[in-house]
């Protein structure tokens, strides 16, 4: 707010006064004069978002960082891996991992294989006839 008062009257008072009136720093004005320059380029920025969006897509969310960089720079965006880190962090895009498969079953045992009695035939004729359980 201050610096923005600052960057509007700043050609008829003066950087120096207006900053020492506002209690700001000279230097904090310029990086704030920087950033706003960094943000009027909107429309590359909006670009290399849906870039990225589309990069996360096609790839099914797997991408990270080094790989999303590199996707980026084949399409002409000549960006650093922290650049695309932001982007990322930006665009609300994190890498979906993958579950391993973990094997379960062990068929290769010398354990007796019991028969199948039941075959589905869950009605009996009597109480305490037939009892089941489930190991999993």
């Amino acid at each position: 707010m201050k610096y923005s008062f600052i960057a509007q009257n700043k050609k008829t008072v003066g950087i120096d006064l207006l900053s020492q009136v506002l209690g700001v720093s000279r230097s904090g004005y310029y990086a704030y004069q920087k950033r706003q320059e960094h943000m009027r380029s909107d429309d590359h920025h909006e670009k290399i978002l849906q870039a990225v969006r589309d990069i996360a897509i096609g790839s099914r969310y797997t991408y990270g960082r080094r790989r999303m960089k590199s996707a980026l720079n084949k399409k002409g965006y000549k960006i650093s891996i922290y650049h695309t880190s932001k982007l990322m962090k930006e665009a609300g895009i994190s890498v979906r991992h993958r579950k391993k498969y973990k094997v379960t079953t062990d068929s290769n045992h010398k354990q007796p294989v019991f028969d199948n009695l039941l075959n589905r035939q869950f009605s009996v004729e009597r109480a305490n006839q037939i009892y089941v359980s489930d190991v999993t």
